[in-house]
């Protein structure tokens, strides 16, 4: 896979590349579907194919923009970034709504609806799981699976610790969630299965010795003795950056670290002001995070992800609204960061963090969550349908057989599927699909439910 903001592409090599391994046998295909809204998203997408396919399966990325008609997920997208740019008061009470009131995750469920037949026929025919990792992701893919338009698996990737209901919706097999708290949160929501899977960031963020801090500060050119406060917020460079980071040089516990994402005019505005010292857009973050001492962010993304796995203590202050609030709140409630609420108590907040026991104790909450890999969610529930498609005699959707006998046939495909809850089983999803199947039949209307991509027939083997 190669890269480009915005859009995962496969290159020849991979497009031309047989779906076998190397003893002859079918590797299974998920599909990711994200959104390029921010890199967190993005990040966790290419993070997570790449470790599927380390483990041996096929793994294909689908941008969201891409998917919706007549450029309207460009239109979303950058409706959604100048909101956060320009407008952040506007997100934060969207975001509000979309939290208390309980009509907007079905309100949004019907809206997306059209969207259905777009998202069957971008499956290839060999799909074993599809993977979320944005929420409005799963408000669409879930109601396939829960009408049995989609009849494999889906894994919903909570990128964020918290939890918005929006997150959540029925369908959806199983929730890979950061921390116990994260679980709570979406339990309480009604999600089914929920499993605490690990984070997704790449192997490059990792701790590093204090050797390897000072080699890092004379590459970058960053004083070798100063306490660094590496302030970051998001590809954007979106929220109170400049005004941050000329509280942390006032507090003079710490010399802020700016960086400043693909956001030129905040670059340029702070390099004007010569408060601490300004990145532009970085491309060896991992050695940039091991130079620092203390991360300072506004909403809980990849960023914070990646710090974590770095060792080094996180402190969110002025976060954003909307995400950026909740994702504070429950990041501290679970111990791997901390939440700075009043301007007069940032210098001790980054004393203790960078020099303390809190600041040792965050550290290691922070690298439990890495403990696990969601890779191995994914690749077993993926695996599980493929040896049930590789061992059952293929028979065709409109075939009597499979119409007057659904349980026997339904019965072969929930084999090895233990991660899926017993209320979402296959059983029950294949159940419906073949009654659908019935129907269409007696009304002598084939494809009638849209559904008649190779993808989403139960029969179909790889």
């Amino acid at each position: 896979m190669t890269f480009s903001p915005g859009r995962y592409q496969v290159s020849r090599r991979e497009a031309s590349e047989p779906p076998t391994g190397g003893s002859g046998g079918r590797r299974p295909r998920v599909m990711i579907i994200y959104a390029s809204a921010g890199a967190g998203h993005d990040g966790a997408s290419r993070e997570l194919a790449r470790r599927l396919r380390e483990r041996g399966l096929r793994a294909d990325c689908v941008d969201l923009a891409d998917i919706f008609p007549w450029g309207l997920g460009r239109l979303l997208r950058g409706t959604y970034h100048g909101m956060l740019s320009r407008l952040p008061w506007i997100y934060g009470l969207l975001f509000s709504i979309g939290g208390n009131f309980s009509r907007a995750a079905p309100i949004t469920r019907a809206l997306l609806r059209p969207v259905w037949p777009r998202v069957l026929r971008m499956l290839p025919p060999d799909t074993r799981a599809v993977v979320s990792t944005y929420p409005v992701v799963s408000q669409i893919v879930g109601p396939l699976r829960r009408e049995g338009r989609l009849a494999v698996p889906v894994i919903t990737y909570l990128t964020d610790f918290a939890v918005n209901p929006i997150w959540v919706s029925p369908g959806i097999d199983v929730h890979c969630a950061a921390h116990d708290t994260t679980r709570a949160e979406a339990r309480a929501l009604g999600a089914g299965e929920v499993r605490v899977a690990g984070r997704l960031v790449s192997a490059g963020f990792r701790p590093g010795a204090e050797e390897d801090k000072r080699n890092a500060r004379e590459r970058l050119g960053l004083p070798l003795d100063a306490r660094l406060a590496l302030l970051v917020a998001g590809s954007w460079g979106v929220g109170a950056v400049a005004r941050t980071a000329a509280e942390i040089a006032r507090t003079g516990e710490a010399v802020p670290v700016v960086v400043c994402g693909r956001n030129t005019a905040l670059y340029r505005r702070l390099k004007r002001k010569r408060v601490g010292h300004v990145f532009g857009w970085v491309d060896d973050m991992p050695e940039l995070l091991r130079a620092a001492d203390v991360l300072v962010e506004n909403a809980g993304g990849l960023t914070a992800l990646e710090a974590m796995a770095c060792g080094l203590p996180v402190a969110t202050y002025r976060p954003i609204p909307g995400h950026g609030r909740a994702n504070a709140g429950t990041m501290t409630r679970a111990g791997v960061a901390t939440w700075v609420r009043r301007s007069a108590d940032l210098g001790p907040t980054l004393v203790r963090l960078a020099d303390g026991a809190e600041g040792q104790r965050q550290r290691a909450a922070g690298l439990a969550l890495f403990d696990a890999d969601p890779a191995a969610v994914v690749a077993d529930v993926a695996r599980g349908v493929e040896a049930a498609s590789s061992a059952r005699k293929p028979v065709p959707i409109d075939d009597p057989a499979l119409v007057e006998s659904p349980v026997v046939v339904s019965a072969e495909v929930t084999t090895g599927l233990d991660a899926v809850p017993p209320r979402r089983t296959l059983t029950r999803w294949v159940g419906l699909r073949a009654s659908m199947a019935r129907k269409r039949i007696g009304a002598d209307e084939p494809g009638a439910d849209g559904g008649s991509h190779p993808a989403n027939r139960p029969d179909r083997q790889g």
